[in-house]
């Protein structure tokens, strides 16, 4: 087993912060490369508690906080112009970096791109749903309008 600290959320491992063991191959090949992970040292151990500082900032700390952002999500009416072409497939595929700055665009909150869920691939034009992870026990569904740009 490998020790390493994520520097950022990987599903099913862990969040910012946190320093937990994996295969060698999986950090090595995966983790590091992508930039969610540093390889664990003694230096690497003070950056641990900068890392965990910069994730309380950002997090969304309550419930009642995480609740009040959903209904401000769900109340959103969000479009995303996109090319696509004459049947109405995309050129390319929507991604949760363009919901983010949609989100924004439509007068709702601001969102990291990380929380963003797209259960499948969203390649036509039409309306979709997308998930957005707010807090560990709670999730805002939003309805995304793709159209033709």
């Amino acid at each position: 087993m490998s020790k390493i600290i994520l520097t950022n959320e990987v599903s099913g491992l862990g969040a910012a912060g946190d320093i937990v063991d994996v295969k060698p191959g999986y950090a090595r090949n995966y983790l590091i490369p992508r930039g969610f992970a540093i390889a664990w040292t003694k230096g690497g151990e003070k950056d641990v508690e900068q890392i965990r500082r910069a994730r309380r900032i950002r997090d969304i700390h309550t419930i009642e906080q995480a609740n009040s952002v959903k209904g401000r999500l769900e109340g959103v009416k969000v479009k995303l112009a996109t090319r696509a072409g004459d049947a109405g497939r995309l050129f390319g595929s929507v991604t949760p970096a363009d919901i983010a700055a949609a989100i924004k665009a439509a007068g709702g909150p601001d969102v990291d791109k990380r929380r963003v869920e797209i259960r499948s691939p969203i390649k036509t034009l039409g309306s979709h749903q997308v998930s957005v992870r707010l807090h560990p026990e709670v999730a805002a569904s939003v309805d995304v309008e793709v159209v033709a740009a």
